[in-house]
């Protein structure tokens, strides 16, 4: 079976054709268990989200903030493992139609196996992965067996990134460019400043024809709709995880993710 890169494409050109940014959500696989966690991420699609990022949690992240950590280490204390994230994408899509991406450090698709990890994904209707620690230099494996399985291979650039360096990664990465609009962690800022909209031009000067997303720092409508002034997506996360985590139940935290989602998806259409 191949995988939905096709869809992902169509989706952001869709979003582009309607005069508007995708609206691109991240919550992290078996959060607050696997099932409430299938449940919130349609709530984000249901809500308005475009495409969805789904976390593999993991022990030692690098580009994660307190509030994703702190959902991380539930999921893994309940027991999440790569087949949970697999189940997922699998639910979510079958649910929604909608393209899922999975988000994950180099290391746990290391040790299952890149071959298997791709035919899994592409198997549960992924369309692909965004892979924040793997060096385009050293990605040559996943991105045949990504290619092979209909995967797109999303890498990541930030401010610092030189432009010689933002030439090889746009021209390595296929789906869309994640561009981080600061240095740091993930978390929710007051602004999202100029550094966000400079990186977009310079990522675009390179010639990739990919959409360029912007991430690290959206937590409403009103920055939603100032990134989408100059981006092609709106990447939200830890806004949605915080909404589960402050929620006073399970119920209540579906309903906060779902009326996010509806608020940032008036921001990405100038409705804010």
């Amino acid at each position: 079976m191949s995988g939905n890169i096709q869809l992902l494409a169509d989706t952001l050109a869709g979003a582009k054709a309607e005069g508007r940014s995708a609206l691109i959500a991240y919550l992290p696989a078996g959060f607050p268990t696997v099932d409430g966690g299938i449940e919130a991420i349609k709530a984000a699609l249901d809500g308005g989200a475009d495409v969805v990022e789904v976390g593999l949690p993991h022990s030692d992240p690098v580009l994660d903030g307190p509030v994703i950590q702190t959902a991380d280490d539930i999921a893994l204390r309940g027991g999440v493992k790569i087949a949970h994230v697999m189940r997922t994408v699998k639910e979510t899509y079958a649910a929604t139609g909608k393209p899922i991406l999975v988000m994950t450090y180099w290391n746990p698709i290391d040790r299952y196996g890149v071959e298997r990890f791709t035919a899994e994904l592409a198997e549960a209707g992924g369309a692909g992965c965004i892979l924040p620690d793997l060096p385009v230099q050293e990605s040559a494996l996943w991105r045949e067996h990504a290619e092979k399985h209909g995967l797109a291979t999303v890498f990541v650039v930030a401010p610092s990134s030189k432009d010689e360096r933002l030439a090889q990664i746009t021209g390595a990465g296929t789906g869309f460019v994640y561009a981080a609009s600061l240095m740091g962690v993930t978390g929710t800022r007051a602004s999202v400043g100029a550094q966000a909209h400079d990186l977009v031009e310079r990522t675009r000067a390179t010639g990739t024809g990919l959409p360029v997303c912007v991430g690290l720092g959206v937590s409403n409508a009103e920055q939603a709709a100032e990134v989408a002034g100059f981006a092609d997506g709106v990447i939200v996360g830890s806004a949605f995880v915080k909404r589960m985590l402050d929620a006073p139940d399970h119920a209540a935290g579906i309903e906060a993710v779902r009326d996010l989602a509806a608020d940032l998806a008036k921001g990405v259409r100038g409705q804010a």
